[in-house]
């Protein structure tokens, strides 16, 4: 088994925290590889849906998104429904057509804030990747290109302020760290030693009791 599945492992054996739906969010900095991990996730749990913030977030509103998590996602899988969201077309300035988001085992939620405080009472887990942000701002920047330069200076400042005022990797369950093969998956922040819980860590993996 790759370290990807023992994760996936791991995080099917967590309870349901919305609905019957495992809610786990992989945060970090922009540019730090959220939804390469997030894909690749998905795929060791066998097609988990993931849900990108990018596609509820918009040029006015990098960080205001919280109303329509709630309203299209959070509480219709609360319910054990079928969520309905509306992705926002980044080119076109304007949301698209709804897309189904199914109350599947886990669902995976990914950008930058998916572990803030308002997310974190539904959640089952959450991943923060750990990469330092002026690195992970760079990766980011040479993937987009030199035409969201003015993009990427602004976001670097909203970023800032959003973690500055609203932190999420405090509260990390797992820090995950790339390697040149797999992720190196350590406790976070807030796992307390000697606690008694359904996730471990040891030798770099995450492992279900």
């Amino acid at each position: 088994m790759t370290d990807l599945d023992h994760a996936a492992h791991a995080l099917l054996r967590l309870p349901p925290s919305c609905g019957p739906v495992r809610l786990v969010a992989v945060d970090g900095h922009a540019g730090s590889g959220k939804s390469t991990l997030a894909a690749r996730l998905a795929g060791a749990l066998g097609g988990a849906p993931v849900l990108h913030l990018d596609d509820l977030a918009t040029h006015e509103e990098l960080f205001a998104w919280t109303g329509r998590l709630r309203r299209q996602v959070l509480e219709p899988l609360s319910r054990g429904e079928t969520a309905q969201y509306m992705p926002y077309d980044w080119t076109h300035r304007c949301f698209g057509e709804a897309r189904a988001l199914p109350p599947a085992p886990v669902v995976l939620v990914e950008g930058v804030g998916a572990g803030r405080a308002v997310v974190r009472p539904f959640l089952a887990w959450l991943l923060w990747m750990e990469r330092a942000p002026e690195e992970s701002w760079t990766r980011g920047r040479h993937r987009d290109g030199p035409e969201q330069t003015d993009f990427w200076d602004g976001w670097t400042l909203a970023e800032t302020r959003h973690f500055a005022e609203d932190p999420s990797r405090p509260f990390a369950d797992t820090l995950v760290r790339e390697r040149r093969e797999g992720y190196d998956w350590l406790p976070g922040p807030s796992a307390t030693a000697g606690q008694d819980q359904i996730i471990t860590h040891r030798d770099g993996s995450m492992s279900a009791n």
